[in-house]
């Protein structure tokens, strides 16, 4: 079980497996969103192919809110 920071406290940095949980999404989902260049903005924590991969929260709600619509009909496939 991964930890989710305490109402008051926001993390600035979340790992994978807290950005998939904060929007909803399973890891392997936001993994291969990077892969495919889909997803939000992440951070590598070093360098190399092995840093740990890092996401801001705010981040994540930017890319979450690009995603509002009003209707059905305004949804677009790309």
């Amino acid at each position: 079980m991964t930890s989710t920071p305490k109402p008051g406290k926001q993390a600035l940095y979340l790992t994978t497996p807290e950005a998939a949980e904060f929007l909803r999404l399973s890891p392997k989902t936001l993994e291969r969103m990077r892969v495919d260049g889909t997803g939000p903005t992440f951070l590598k924590a070093g360098p190399g192919l092995r840093a740990r991969v890092l996401y801001r929260q705010s981040d994540l709600v930017e890319w979450l809110e690009a995603f509002a619509y009003g209707s059905t009909s305004e949804i677009r496939d790309a």
